[in-house]
């Protein structure tokens, strides 16, 4: 979704002069196209994200709409006081993109995962965060989302090939779409790892279990309304995102289960514990952390209590 992404953000640009492109040392071979298209609104300030969002702070109080562009933990966790104290406080429009969700840096190791950049932007009530699914989403959220007045925080993946079935790239701020309907259990899903919830879904489908699957793409605003109307069919709901299960999407659905006196029961599908030094692909990580398909499916199953359905072997 980087590409879509980036994509939609040069052809902003040719519209809006007051676009500009800061990175932190990073993204080559991803964002060369806008900087060759706009070079005089294209600065590397170096490894110092820190000082990337003053600058683009400053550059948003003086009119310009900045978007800053680095690694998730290089983009939300490294100048997150910046970012508090800077655009969020003084409600200025500056855009944080944070690239490479979960664990899309897989063989970099634990210090390029993104495990917990959703759950500590939501804090900020009056940063807007998007987690879209797959590109059409990523790039249907920026064209909504790009001239809102106060900070936004884009949480992107890097896949710009896989798309999410059932979802036709549909982004409304502040709620929810869903992508197939079910009537046994409720999966809500953030992030890209939505491809895993539809792929759990087919195998639970093809075992007799159906299941409603809705994708969360963002807070601030959070789709309360879409997830009460969803909660009140469902006993159970699973929440699955590639992030640590407390902060995020887990998260959310508890509070409003806990705030509207729900009768739901909230199963946090999610990292719960912290990775160690053990590296491998995206795939392999999914499937220690309990996120793949076959994990999600079978821990349906458990969960719901269906226990004349045979547990789904790879």
């Amino acid at each position: 979704m980087r590409g879509a992404f980036l994509s939609g953000m040069a052809e902003l640009a040719e519209l809006d002069p007051r676009i500009v492109f800061l990175t932190g040392d990073l993204g080559f071979m991803a964002v060369e196209p806008f900087a060759m298209r706009f070079p005089d609104r294209f600065i590397n300030v170096g490894v110092a994200e820190q000082n990337m969002v003053g600058v683009a702070t400053g550059l948003a109080e003086a009119g310009f709409i900045p978007f800053v562009y680095s690694i998730v933990p290089f983009a939300a966790l490294r100048p997150y006081e910046f970012i508090r104290n800077g655009p969020v406080v003084h409600r200025l429009p500056v855009r944080i993109v944070g690239i490479g969700t979960g664990f899309e840096y897989s063989h970099n190791g634990v210090s390029h995962y993104g495990l917990e950049d959703a759950g500590i932007m939501r804090l900020q009530p009056d940063l807007t965060v998007v987690a879209p699914a797959d590109k059409d989403q990523a790039r249907n959220a920026l064209m909504a989302t790009w001239s809102l007045p106060g900070p936004v925080y884009y949480r992107l993946g890097k896949d710009d090939r896989t798309v999410v079935p059932g979802l036709h790239g549909r982004y409304r701020p502040g709620r929810a779409e869903v992508i197939r309907e079910g009537g046994d259990l409720l999966f809500v899903v953030m992030g890209s790892v939505a491809v895993e919830v539809a792929a759990a879904a087919e195998l639970l489908a093809a075992r007799g279990v159906e299941s409603t699957v809705m994708v969360v793409a963002g807070f601030n605003p959070a789709p309360v309304d879409d997830l009460l109307h969803a909660l009140a069919r469902f006993p159970i709901v699973l929440t699955v995102e590639a992030h640590y299960a407390v902060g995020g999407i887990g998260s959310l659905v508890s509070e409003v289960v806990a705030d509207h006196g729900l009768g739901s029961r909230v199963v946090r599908c999610g990292v719960e514990r912290t990775p160690d030094g053990v590296t491998g692909s995206q795939d392999y990580l999914y499937e220690r952390h309990g996120l793949s398909r076959l994990s999600l499916a079978n821990r349906a199953l458990i969960e719901s209590g269906v226990r004349s359905v045979v547990m789904i072997a790879s």
